[in-house]
């Protein structure tokens, strides 16, 4: 389970496609307890560690700028059924990706519940910068609009946000500086696809009442 509270941005620095998926290699420095086969999320959707090289521990006293300039780095597998649901087949060397790693037992639960299982993907209708803050407007597919509500949340591309407005076809967000900067939403542009995810409390309730409607 995540909480999509991103950690940091990733960059891809290999893509190698293959007949059954594609393999992405992403470099993310400062991710220091990576293991095989554990779940990480990459721009709102749940892979799998395969491999992975780690930033080495240093002492500040022996870290060179060489030694900084040198990221750990990690490789996803995606598989046609995410290559069908995301967006993460048109992404290319060089792209930027949201990270961020599964929440632990003891951790702080500072967002909401995100699984990481896109729902659809779906695109920035537009971006507007109001003083300090944006406020991004993305399209609501007519599927999942009974999912979102206003003051709701809803994770975009990992990130969990606030529904600050929902309209028939679309819904608002209100980004603070920390969250665009950490984050890929610093680089879309209107019409750049993003994944949805919903809060999966939404479908467990329609789950229970629906024999009851």
């Amino acid at each position: 389970m995540f909480t999509g509270i991103v950690e940091r941005t990733g960059e891809l620095t290999d893509v190698t496609e293959n007949e059954d998926g594609r393999r992405l290699t992403i470099a993310a420095p400062g991710l220091d307890d990576l293991h095989h086969g554990q779940s990480i999320n990459v721009s709102g959707v749940c892979l799998t560690v395969e491999t992975f090289e780690m930033d080495e521990q240093r002492s500040s006293a022996n870290r060179t700028q060489s030694d900084d300039a040198e990221p750990g780095w990690f490789e996803v597998f995606l598989a046609s059924e995410t290559l069908a649901k995301t967006y993460l087949g048109e992404l290319s060397v060089g792209d930027s990706v949201n990270i961020e790693r599964a929440m632990p037992a003891d951790g702080r639960f500072d967002g909401h519940v995100v699984q990481g299982h896109v729902d659809t993907t779906a695109t920035v209708e537009a971006a507007a910068q109001l003083g300090e803050d944006w406020r991004y407007t993305f399209s609501l597919p007519a599927e999942l609009a009974k999912y979102v509500v206003s003051k709701g949340s809803i994770a975009v591309d990992g990130i969990s946000l606030t529904v600050a407005e929902r309209h028939d076809d679309a819904f608002e967000v209100a980004i603070i500086p920390a969250t665009r900067e950490i984050t890929t939403l610093s680089e879309k542009s209107v019409g750049d696809s993003v994944h949805l995810e919903v809060d999966v409390m939404a479908k467990y309730v329609e789950q229970m009442v629906s024999g009851y409607l």
